[in-house]
């Protein structure tokens, strides 16, 4: 569980093991079983979430029409959380749940601020972390403001061909706003 966390942060940063242990005695290990709530609409968010095993997906519920709206889904070796309220210390105005049984290991924003001051190399790693989701979150974006949603369809299957193997196509279509119908007809 704890391998796929260090082989992670040593993508980006070299760390010897009495780090990595120090490390990880600030992550907390939960699992979930499929349909449970990470994250729940206006509750507090207390942690991060590194996924060790399973998939996740986080929504966000139109108030006005009860539509739901996926923003990101999450599996083994992906970061998930509802950053806004996490790092605001707010309620949360996304929901978080399994589409699987999945296994995490949590890290409060006040342990994650005591790793980044004891060591740099921990800032470096979730400054990187953190840059990577800013541009794949603009990417994401300007697919939505540039992007037909078959060419939208088209570069998710072909970039992460296993979520198709592992995600209903109704939660595919509610990811790339289309109905499940329009879903059908661009897997053709």
């Amino acid at each position: 569980m704890s391998e796929l966390l260090r082989q992670q942060i040593e993508k980006i940063t070299p760390l010897t093991d009495s780090e990595f242990e120090y490390i990880l005695s600030h992550f907390t290990p939960k699992k979930y079983k499929k349909h449970q709530f990470l994250v729940q609409e206006d509750s507090l968010v207390p942690y991060d979430f590194f996924v060790t095993k399973g998939l996740l997906k986080a929504s966000y519920t139109n108030p006005n029409d009860g539509k739901e709206h996926i923003l990101q889904f999450a599996w083994e070796d992906w970061w998930i959380t509802d950053y806004q309220a996490y790092f605001n210390e707010t309620t949360s105005n996304l929901t978080i749940d399994c589409i699987e049984d999945v296994e995490v290991l949590c890290l409060s924003l006040h342990d994650r601020e005591k790793i980044c001051a004891d060591l740099h190399k921990i800032e470096h790693f979730f400054r990187r972390k953190s840059n990577a989701g800013y541009v794949a979150l603009q990417r994401r974006i300007l697919s939505l403001l540039n992007s037909s949603a078959e060419e939208r369809y088209h570069q998710l299957h072909s970039t992460y061909p296993q979520l198709f193997q592992r995600v209903p196509k109704t939660l595919i279509a509610s990811y790339l706003g289309v109905s499940r119908e329009t879903l059908s007809r661009f897997s053709k």
